[in-house]
């Protein structure tokens, strides 16, 4: 195939990494999607013999192949159902990043390095058989000396250069891209660059994941029935991750639960919590809560795994998830476009296309059972038919939600998610109203108000020398308007000190 890539401006070295991507795109056939992005002149052969539906197949091994930095951008193009067609999201749904294991002794320079001894020197126990493995990572068991039993996430040698230079390459094949196909620009490929980027470099950094399972511990550090790894932050290190052990059942059906002495719907009800207040409360939350990352404890506990991918969002988007909901629960449409406005925002669709999609999606789904899967499978479609497209945090945020919705439907059918956002909402409001919330908001406003207090006297005296003055361009000016603006600016300043002692009380 005469690429059109080929002819980037990449530096020496890159250009060989840059001829491997060309071959398998080639090996894979994908000059026609190429081609429709800008970056390929297909040929009429290549146009008369492929054939559209193997086309996402074609694309999803392709990227498997390329290795983590493309699967990772395959993972983060399966949330985009509001530009893909639901035959490409089911095929790079399916997308894994496994990979053989690797003899220990190939990691064991990395492992020392980390570390600083061998790791039988540094702990009581070491298994060199792996427990597990992936395309970033390989997982070893070892034992401390207390007896604990933990896990070692090591990385995979020479991965990042790797990495980087794929980051590098796709940033250059998205600006080309933008610049030669409408089709493309409609993906903004350079903001999915900057997402991908984002999410490649924190999962390259294993202390990256060893502060996410700290803050979400802390979060949930007032509820037992939720277990996150202790990292032990002794042997932990950008390329090393050393964490607790956790055994326990993964959640995919009813029957295995209930073999495990587990009831299905208390972990059902507690999943759903648990999740909600990430997202509602917390405003960080587990981007990929599929049961391969969590596991049911003794108990009806559940464990969260595999904290490398964490989400945030701000407290906007969790009233307008919040909204969301109540308005399909409410079937109002009014209500829904507000929502839908808020996420088109600047995107120049016309009103009364947000209102038409807010009508079809009420008209379909509202005063229902809130299934979010169903729901979010005719709301994607619905924004790509309109022209609309939503936020990258939203989309991962509905990913998770549909994510564990799939879940708890799996080992509890009766599940309703609504119910669950309902719970989750007065906990949003009494959260709102404990100390914790209030004391930083205080905090900041005594510092502010401080200030005007500093300045009360000063603006005593000021407009006391402006009562005495008499305006020389106003001779017959109503002196009791300047008593009364007098009395404001006095007012003002003793309510601003009052405040300050108030708050400095609360606080203290």
């Amino acid at each position: 195939m005469a690429m059109m890539i080929k002819t980037l401006l990449v530096a020496g070295r890159d250009r060989q990494r840059l001829s491997e991507i060309v071959q398998i795109a080639s090996r894979f056939g994908l000059g026609i999607l190429l081609a429709r992005f800008g970056l390929e002149r297909a040929t009429a052969a290549e146009a008369l013999t492929d054939e559209p539906q193997t086309l996402p197949r074609r694309t999803r091994q392709a990227l498997e192949e390329l290795g983590p930095t493309f699967v990772k951008l395959g993972q983060i193009l399966a949330t985009r159902g509001d530009l893909l067609t639901p035959e490409w999201v089911a095929e790079l749904e399916h997308l894994h990043s496994s990979a053989p294991t690797l003899p220990f002794e190939t990691l064991r320079p990395a492992v020392e390095a980390a570390l600083g001894q061998a790791p039988e020197t540094a702990f009581a126990g070491f298994d060199p058989m792996p427990l597990a493995a992936a395309s970033m990572a390989q997982v070893h068991r070892a034992t401390l000396s207390d007896g604990t039993q933990v896990v070692l996430k090591i990385r995979r040698p020479d991965i990042r250069p790797r990495m980087e230079a794929d980051l590098r390459l796709i940033a250059e094949l998205a600006a080309l891209a933008e610049t030669s196909s409408a089709e493309a620009r409609r993906f903004r490929p350079r903001d999915l660059v900057l997402q991908l980027a984002q999410a490649v470099l924190e999962e390259l950094d294993f202390t990256s994941e060893g502060r996410n399972a700290d803050r979400l511990r802390a979060d949930f550090a007032q509820d037992p029935r939720v277990v996150i790894p202790e990292i032990h932050w002794q042997w932990t290190s950008e390329t090393l991750l050393v964490m607790d052990f956790i055994e326990g059942v993964p959640p995919r059906d009813a029957a295995t639960l209930r073999a495990a002495g587990l009831e299905p719907a208390v972990i059902a009800a507690l999943g759903a919590d648990v999740v909600l207040d990430m997202v509602m409360i917390n405003g960080r939350f587990h981007g990929d809560p599929h049961p391969g990352n969590l596991l049911c404890l003794p108990g009806n506990r559940i464990a969260l795994l595999d904290l490398g991918m964490i989400g945030h969002v701000s407290p906007r988007r969790r009233e307008e998830v919040i909204a969301f909901v109540q308005s399909l629960s409410s079937a109002d449409p009014e209500q829904l476009a507000d929502v839908f406005g808020a996420w088109s925002a600047g995107s120049g669709v016309a009103q009364d296309r947000i209102q038409a999609a807010a009508e079809r999606l009420i008209a379909r789904h509202g005063g229902g059972p809130i299934k979010l899967s169903a729901i979010v499978a005719d709301l994607l479609p619905l924004l790509r038919d309109e022209g609309m497209t939503m936020p990258p945090d939203l989309l991962l945020m509905f990913k998770a939600l549909m994510t564990i919705d799939g879940v708890l439907q799996a080992i509890e059918p009766d599940f309703d998610l609504a119910s669950a956002m309902q719970r989750a909402s007065l906990r949003m409001a009494r959260a709102r109203l404990s100390p914790d919330h209030w004391a930083p908001v205080l905090q900041a406003l005594a510092w502010e108000l401080s200030k005007i207090g500093g300045d009360a006297p000063r603006l005593v005296r000021a407009v006391i020398r402006r009562l005495e003055q008499k305006p020389v361009d106003a001779p017959h000016a109503d002196p009791s308007r300047a008593i009364v603006i007098g009395a404001r600016w006095i007012a003002g300043a003793i309510l601003a000190a009052a405040v300050v002692l108030a708050v400095a009380m609360v606080l203290g």
